[in-house]
């Protein structure tokens, strides 16, 4: 797995946020430098995590659907000699 990048537009509105949060939560100024900063060290000491939880929630959807689609298919088969 290659490093969480984010666009220079996806990475402008993050820093943005970051900003926002700051003056809102806590009362703090924070200049973009310091922002982008910040930014990248949560990219690199948390993101993995993120992605992780995403994929394992990725995973368990996939699993409970796919037992879904299972159960369909034994609900469309039809009755035969074979089938009872």
């Amino acid at each position: 797995m290659s490093d969480i990048a984010f666009t220079s537009e996806e990475k402008a509105i993050l820093v943005h946020k970051i900003q926002h949060y700051f003056a809102n939560e806590l009362s703090e100024e924070i200049g973009q430098f310091d922002a982008e900063f910040l930014l990248d060290f949560f990219n690199r000491e948390i993101g993995n995590y993120h992605y992780n939880k995403g994929l394992q929630d990725a995973r368990t959807l996939i699993e409970e659907n796919s037992q879904n689609v299972v159960q369909a298919f034994y609900e469309m088969e039809k009755v035969t000699e074979f089938i009872k």
